[in-house]
């Protein structure tokens, strides 16, 4: 999808990010999460590609992975500036989950 986009700093520190979240149907039909991603935006004029590594969360007991599979709701964040911070993701049990790729055309 084309965005058009103009950002003016002096310090590209926190540059702004793409976050990427990926949606899809799970087994009974349910709309679930397949996978969170985040990518910094490249400052530099050109195409550039990047590869996005998509992760989910994981529950963290039996019981867990259980009431979720049967009720069909599975983990997932509520917030996505989770997924573009380090700040608290340490703590946060999460499976690999494939890959995106993005191109950018930057001017």
């Amino acid at each position: 999808f084309p965005i058009n986009i103009t950002f003016k700093s002096t310090n590209p520190f926190g540059w702004p990010q793409i976050v990427v979240s990926v949606y899809g149907p799970d087994f009974f039909g349910h709309d679930v999460v397949r996978g969170y991603g985040a990518v910094h935006v490249p400052f530099t004029p050109g195409r550039h590609t990047r590869t996005i590594a998509m992760f989910v969360p994981e529950s963290t007991s039996r019981l867990q992975k259980f009431t979720s599979w049967f009720t069909g709701r599975r983990p997932e964040f509520t917030d996505p500036k989770v997924v573009a911070q380090g700040e608290g993701r340490e703590v946060t049990r999460v499976r690999s989950q494939g890959f995106v790729t993005i191109s950018f055309n930057v001017v």
